[in-house]
């Protein structure tokens, strides 16, 4: 953390980077464990987002909320994504690709081409419900819409995904 904190020029945004570093840095790390499977892989992944997040500490306006905590979700995961596209472009000398760890990316599998042709809200509600675990009480928080609102739009887009998978099929 003081390689971090040596970065920061102002003592207000040093003790706000404290503060984010002790009380996410497990929740970072099980996330993105949870994507990529490897410890070393997850503290690069978790690394390289405090970097992002160093460089964005003007957007975070409090430290215990639920945009927050999304906020700094969603910047764990993206790296952690970057992460295994980084390892997918290795080459050896035989020209053979290394792959890292498999996600389905669009073209890999038939849901998530399905997911891909969501719209995006639809996407997100997803995501956030069953990929990040969060309770219908914590989307609705994210998004910034009623419990009641979340939970139709969950059930939307779980019915979007249910047709687009069997218009796919056919």
């Amino acid at each position: 953390m003081l390689i971090y904190l040596q970065m920061i020029e102002s003592e207000e945004d040093r003790s706000k980077f404290e503060q984010l570093y002790l009380k996410y840095r497990s929740l970072m790390l099980r996330v993105a464990m949870r994507i990529l499977h490897n410890e070393q892989d997850a503290e690069d992944a978790v690394h390289q987002a405090f970097l992002s997040i160093l460089n964005n500490l003007d957007k975070i306006s409090s430290i215990d909320c639920l945009q927050t905590k999304s906020y700094i979700v969603v910047i764990v995961e993206r790296k952690s994504i970057d992460l295994i596209r980084s390892q997918k472009k290795v080459v050896n000398l035989d020209g053979e690709a290394e792959i890292g760890v498999e996600i389905p990316m669009p073209g890999d599998s038939p849901l998530a081409d399905a997911l891909t042709k969501l719209p995006p809200r639809y996407r997100e509600a997803l995501q956030l419900r069953f990929f990040i675990g969060y309770s219908i009480n914590e989307v609705a928080g994210v998004l910034g819409i009623e419990y009641g609102a979340a939970q139709r739009l969950i059930l939307r887009a779980k019915d979007a995904l249910e047709k687009r998978l069997k218009e796919d099929a056919t």
